[in-house]
């Protein structure tokens, strides 16, 4: 017993010259992923030096800092949707709206160092949606075709497959090859289509994340080019354009088209409505003299024109 009442004030010196733990907050899981209308579980430990009762915050980083858990209460749109257990919080069916990037803060004001804090990514996963997807109906052999598919909701992005007639079109390995697939654009491209080429088409979008999605299958036709019908609608245009020149030079030549043509033709055609219009005058004065009666001379007239005869 003596023994041991030596070495305890030793003991108690060195307990109270040994250094102090501050406020330390760390976390598990520093990034959350989980799939869109799940539940995401942000996790947070703490260990204070002296604060039994310590501050709990929860910020959320954006354009601007908006508080997600303060004095005690779930703030914005986390108020009745998320639940807390110590300084771990979970949110209830996530959306796209919650990701981003979480912090938690411990204040302890008797502690040395009064704060701490870490930092919680979260990414909310969606899974793929039903691709569009363009598919031609007919196209001719020797050209060059370009089937699409696309889906812009997926996150992470979606990678895509080709499917010809329900079987999958594995990806060229040569140079040589007749198509093109990218998986990450969605597009399927033929260098020069055959008939051969001809079936149905369709397009799987998958990114890891719930169930794969394929678009409706579209039928696509390749067909001959109809050389008979080509040179035929060749031959009629051309012939059109040359009967209309032909039929322009003429009357062109004949001056159908020259200015002065014009106005002489209009002069002509009003020089003879006058002319007519003078004739009938003519004759309308005639006509009203038929029975006119001139007066009688006076003597002095007569006179004087008998000498003026003389």
């Amino acid at each position: 017993m003596e023994g041991t009442s030596l070495y305890l004030p030793i003991v108690v010196l060195l307990m109270q010259c040994s250094p102090s733990v501050p406020v330390t907050v760390s976390t598990n899981r520093p990034k959350v992923e989980v799939e869109e209308f799940s539940d995401a579980v942000l996790s947070c430990t703490f260990r204070t030096e002296r604060d039994q009762n310590p501050r709990i915050e929860w910020k959320k980083k954006g354009k601007d800092v908006s508080f997600v858990y303060f004095n005690g209460h779930f703030r914005g749109p986390f108020d009745g949707r998320a639940t807390i257990d110590g300084a771990t919080v979970t949110l209830h069916k996530v959306t796209q709206e919650d990701a981003g990037e979480y912090r938690c803060e411990i204040s302890a004001s008797l502690d040395t160092v009064s704060l701490g804090e870490t930092n919680i990514t979260l990414k909310v996963l969606v899974p793929p949606h039903t691709p569009s997807c363009e598919i031609p109906s007919a196209a001719v052999t020797g050209s060059v075709v370009q089937l699409r598919c696309q889906d812009q909701q997926s996150i992470p992005p979606a990678t895509y497959s080709w499917f010809k007639d329900n079987r999958p079109m594995s990806p060229p390995r040569h140079a040589n090859a007749t198509y093109l697939i990218n998986s990450h654009t969605g597009v399927l491209e033929f260098k020069a289509v055959a008939k051969e080429d001809t079936g149905r088409y369709s397009c799987l979008a998958s990114n890891g994340v719930g169930t794969p999605k394929m678009c409706e299958g579209k039928h696509m036709t390749i067909e001959d080019v109809n050389v008979t019908a080509v040179v035929t609608t060749v031959l009629v245009v051309f012939l059109i354009i040359a009967v209309l020149g032909c039929g322009g030079l003429a009357l062109h030549r004949n001056g159908f088209f020259t200015r002065h043509r014009g106005r002489s033709f209009w002069i002509s055609q009003c020089h003879g409505v006058a002319h007519i219009s003078s004739q009938t005058l003519h004759r309308t004065e005639d006509t009203s003299n038929v029975n006119y009666i001139p007066p009688p001379q006076e003597p002095q007239d007569f006179k004087h024109t008998q000498s003026f005869m003389l």
